[in-house]
C-alpha cells in the first residue's frame, strides 16, 4: 500500500569521496583554463606581425598548424538576456519583483585533426528588486520565483554571479562526435529547462553516433551538474534536493537534500527511422544506486496536401523503478522508496503549417506509484507539460492539455497559448 500525496517526492546519502572528486576536477579545469588562455591570447599577439604566421611542424611529412589561422576561424558567440518577473499575492501577503540582466561570451575553436575546444562563460546581476531574500512576515515562506533569476543557494547574493558554463574538448569524425568536459545536453532526464536567466548544465562524457540516416546513438556518463538558478557545480548525488522538496509516501517532509549516494547517471538513446516521417526513440536513464527510467517514444508525421497542413502523432510510454535502497538505506532520507515503481503513458495529436502549430495532449501516471525525476536536472518530457505545471512527483493522475503557437513569417515572433486540466488524487488517497 502506498500513499500518493500531491507533489510528493523522496531523497538519499552523499558519497564520502564526492567532495574530493569535485576538488580534483576543479584543478583539472583550472589547468584547462590556463591552456585555453594560452591558445587564444598568445596567437592574438601575433596578429600585428604582418603576414608572418607561426607554424609548428606536426610530423615528418611537413603538416603544420597555423595558430593565427585557427584563431581567426574560431566561432565566437555573444549572448545577453534581461528578465523581469513579478509575483502579486492576495491581501497583505508579500509582493515581489525583480529585473535581472546578464551577458556572456563563448568560443569554439576551428577543427584541428577533428579536435575542437569550446569555452563559454556568463555573468548575471540585479538591476533593481524588492527584498526577495526576505520571507513573508505572515507565513514566513521564502520567495519562490524571483529568486530563481539569481542563485537559490545564496539568496542575498544578486550581484557577484558568474559561471563557467562550458569548457569541453570535442572530437568529430565524419557525422559522429564525442565531448568531454562541461556542456549542455537535451534529454528526457536532463535538459536546459530554460525558464530563468541561465539553464541547467552537465559535466561528463557524451557520445553521438550519426553515421546512418536511419539509426543512431546518443549517450554518455554525467558525474556533475550545475542546475538552473545556481552558480556552482555539484556531484550527481548532491545536486538532488537543492530545490524545495515535497513529502514522503507516508506524508512526512522529505529529507533527501545532502543525503544521496550516487556516482553519476548513465543516459543512452537509440533512435530509429523505419519509414519516411517515422521516428522511434528508445531512452534509458540509469542513476547509479538510485533508480532506472526506461522510455520509448514513437512519432509520426504525414502531409495533408488538400488542407496544406502536416498532421503528427506522438506516443510515450515510461517505466521507472528503484535501485537498491533508492539512494539511502534510511528510507526517511531516500529519494525513491525501496521497491517503488511507476508507469506513465502520454499521447499527442496535432497539426501545423508555416504559421500555426496546434496540438492536443493527454498523460496518465498510473496508480502503481509516483513518477520521480530531480527538478534540478530539467523539466519532464511528457506532452502535457506547461510552465509552472509539472506532473513529476505525482501518482494516479490524468492530465489534458492543448497548445497553439503562432509564428509571424516576417519577424519570426512567436506567440503561444496553452490550457491544461490536471486531475490529481486526494492527498490522502491510498493505492
Amino acid at each position: 500500500m502506498k500513499l500518493l500525496p500531491v507533489r510528493s517526492r523522496d531523497g538519499v546519502i552523499s558519497s564520502p569521496d564526492s567532495d574530493s572528486t569535485i576538488i580534483e576536477i576543479e584543478y583539472l579545469y583550472t589547468i584547462m583554463r590556463y591552456l585555453f588562455i594560452f591558445i587564444i591570447i598568445f596567437p592574438s599577439l601575433l596578429l600585428g606581425q604582418g603576414n608572418n604566421d607561426l607554424h609548428i611542424k606536426m610530423n615528418n611529412e611537413g603538416d603544420s598548424l597555423s595558430f593565427k589561422s585557427h584563431f581567426l576561424n574560431a566561432v565566437w558567440s555573444v549572448q545577453s538576456r534581461t528578465f523581469f518577473m513579478s509575483t502579486i499575492n492576495e491581501g497583505t501577503l508579500k509582493d515581489d519583483y525583480t529585473l535581472a540582466s546578464g551577458a556572456g561570451i563563448g568560443v569554439l575553436t576551428d577543427p584541428f585533426h577533428g579536435f575542437q575546444l569550446g569555452l563559454n562563460g556568463y555573468f548575471t546581476f540585479e538591476i533593481f528588486s524588492s527584498d526577495i531574500d526576505q520571507p513573508d512576515s505572515t507565513t514566513n515562506a521564502p520567495n519562490r520565483y524571483e529568486i530563481g533569476l539569481y542563485d537559490l543557494t545564496t539568496p542575498g547574493n544578486t550581484k557577484n554571479l558568474d559561471r563557467l558554463e562550458e569548457l569541453y574538448l570535442k572530437y568529430t569524425y565524419s557525422k559522429s562526435s564525442i565531448l568531454f568536459g562541461r556542456f549542455n545536453i537535451n534529454t528526457p532526464f536532463m535538459n536546459p529547462q530554460d525558464g530563468r536567466m541561465r539553464f541547467t548544465l552537465e559535466e561528463g562524457a557524451w557520445l553521438s553516433v550519426r553515421q546512418s540516416d536511419k539509426i543512431g546513438f546518443n549517450g554518455g556518463w554525467i558525474w556533475s551538474v550545475s542546475p538552473r538558478s545556481t552558480m556552482n557545480w555539484y556531484s550527481t548525488g548532491k545536486s538532488i534536493g537543492l530545490y524545495s522538496s515535497g513529502v514522503t509516501p507516508e506524508g512526512t517532509k522529505s529529507n533527501y537534500n545532502g543525503n544521496i549516494a550516487s556516482e553519476g547517471i548513465a543516459i543512452a538513446n537509440i533512435y530509429y527511422k523505419p519509414f519516411k516521417n517515422w521516428r522511434i526513440n528508445f531512452w534509458n536513464g540509469f542513476v547509479e544506486n538510485v533508480m532506472n527510467t526506461a522510455m520509448i517514444e514513437v512519432y509520426t508525421e504525414r502531409k495533408d496536401s488538400k488542407r496544406k497542413i502536416d498532421i503528427y502523432h506522438g506516443l510515450i510510454f515510461l517505466h521507472q523503478n528503484a535501485i537498491n535502497q533508492g539512494g539511502n538505506a534510511d528510507q526517511e532520507k531516500t529519494y525513491i522508496s525501496k521497491g517503488a515503481q511507476s508507469n506513465v503513458i502520454s499521447l499527442q495529436v496535432g497539426f501545423k503549417n508555416k504559421r500555426f502549430n496546434s496540438n492536443f495532449n493527454y498523460t496518465h501516471i498510473t496508480g502503481d506509484g509516483r513518477y520521480l525525476m530531480p527538478r534540478e536536472w530539467g523539466r519532464e518530457s511528457f506532452y502535457t507539460f506547461l510552465p509552472r505545471e509539472r506532473n513529476e512527483g505525482f501518482g494516479n493522475i490524468h492530465a489534458i492539455m492543448s497548445k497553439t503557437t503562432y509564428t509571424s513569417l516576417k519577424s519570426n515572433f512567436k506567440t503561444s497559448l496553452g490550457y491544461g486540466y490536471y486531475k490529481l488524487p486526494d492527498i490522502k488517497t491510498i493505492a
